[in-house]
């Protein structure tokens, strides 16, 4: 299983959403919280280079923010990152939606 670590802050809307999407998955992540930190702020900016939260690693790819990881799994990209199996939709042809 991959390794996910997310700097947030206690008021961002964006990073409650990562964290839920994350949580449905079944995924553990590591938080930093970077409100009153300025240590780990600027661990966040030398890593990410950008000042807006959350910013997500997955081991070592930095995806970004809240609408990267979304991006990543509306392609089905993000299960493979995270070290999950990939959830395959079924194929369903009109002839099965539909069956009159």
């Amino acid at each position: 299983m991959s390794k996910v670590l997310m700097y947030t802050t206690a008021i961002c809307p964006y990073c409650v959403r990562a964290k839920a999407l994350l949580k449905k998955k079944g995924i553990d992540y590591d938080e930093l919280r970077i409100d009153g930190d300025r240590a780990v702020m600027r661990e966040m900016l030398e890593r990410s280079k950008r000042r807006t939260v959350p910013q997500i690693f997955i081991d070592d790819y930095h995806v970004g923010g809240y609408e990267d990881l979304v991006e990543l799994d509306a392609f089905g990209k993000l299960d493979s990152l995270l070290g999950l199996k990939p959830h395959l939709e079924p194929d369903v042809t009109q002839e099965e939606a539909d069956p009159t």
